[in-house]
């Protein structure tokens, strides 16, 4: 059977879930800025407690990725994803769960050639790109405050 690219492009725009994109976004930003707003309270209660901002960051951020982690592990922030689209993937939290999930996933292959590597596969990308990016705008910092 021959198919043109225009017949299998009508096909499968047939054959695609239709999405509301309105409602898509609403939950997703919701949904996002809930994450986001529970890590508010938590870093004002540490703020409450007498403890400094930038402790009071860390220990928020600590207590984010190791939910994250957990609920990943116990298969509840997938269900979260599923709903939530977008929204649960731009806080730290969903950097949490894309390399908690990697690493239960490779799981059985062992410490080393599966957790060792698969959670990488993940967070590597990231690093890399983000301590690149770090020193290009910290070059061009430099050169801008220098004269």
């Amino acid at each position: 059977m021959n198919i043109t690219p225009q017949a299998y492009k009508k096909m499968s725009e047939k054959a695609e879930p239709k999405s509301n994109v309105l409602v898509n976004t609403f939950t997703a930003f919701m949904i996002g800025g809930g994450i986001c707003a529970v890590g508010q309270i938590i870093r004002s209660v540490f703020l409450a407690y007498g403890f400094d901002t930038d402790k009071a960051s860390l220990w928020t951020s600590v207590i984010l990725v190791s939910t994250s982690a957990f609920l990943t592990g116990l298969g509840w922030y997938q269900k979260l994803a599923k709903h939530a689209g977008a929204g649960t993937l731009v806080p730290i939290t969903g950097f949490s769960n894309s390399i908690s999930s990697s690493a239960i996933e490779a799981q059985s292959e062992g410490f080393v050639l599966g957790i060792g590597t698969k959670i990488f596969t993940i967070a590597g990308p990231v690093i890399l790109y983000g301590c690149a990016a770090a020193s290009v705008y910290g070059l061009i910092y430099y050169i801008f405050t220098s004269f």
